[in-house]
């Protein structure tokens, strides 16, 4: 069965993003050791999984070829095929993803029965917070920044047991932490 992996940068304090959604804390540019890491990760990925307010930027983003980038990279993230998780998008508006709805542990559960490669799931935190609550996310790499922003959204919307599958600090300060919940 296909695993559901969860990429998020979060803040050393344990947030994704500010109160009212500020991103301007996170470490940039990453370096050369931080890239190859992710390379790794995504490898056996064929599946990217966003929630929809993410999509919305996420998807034209990386279409447009987000300056910093490297080719290879906005290459993967664009033929990569997505699944937009929404209870309001009846199809997708974009190329190469499609739409699902419905119950989210029915849904997700579908998409890890189907053969194939892992799926990766960036986002956004309405998304992840539900995932992380239903116990659907099978492995948590975060990405801990070297900043403390005091409030915000949280990765995790309660208690959550995880066993540390490893930790790894990069040159630019970002230390990933993987770990997998205790079941």
């Amino acid at each position: 069965m296909r695993k559901l992996l969860l990429q998020v940068q979060v803040s050393a304090d344990g947030y994704m993003a500010g109160p009212n959604g500020e991103m301007d804390w996170l470490t940039f540019p990453w370096t050369n050791d931080l890239n190859e890491h992710i390379n790794a990760l995504t490898a056996n990925v064929d599946t990217i999984v966003l929630g929809r307010r993410l999509a919305e930027g996420f998807i034209p983003a990386w279409a447009a070829g987000p300056p910093g980038e490297d080719k290879e990279s906005i290459d993967w993230m664009n033929r990569t095929p997505k699944v937009v998780i929404s209870r309001t998008l009846t199809e997708s508006p974009w190329e190469n993803a499609t739409v699902a709805g419905g119950e989210l542990a029915e849904t997700v559960s579908g998409l890890k029965a189907r053969p194939g490669g892992d799926l990766i799931v960036y986002g956004g935190g309405t998304l992840v917070a539900s995932l992380a609550e239903a116990d659907l996310i099978d492995e948590y790499h975060l990405f801990v920044n070297p900043t403390a922003i005091g409030g915000g959204m949280p990765v995790f919307p309660g208690r959550r047991k995880l066993r540390r599958v490893s930790a790894r600090p990069f040159e630019c300060g970002v230390t990933a932490m993987h770990y997998e919940p205790v079941r």
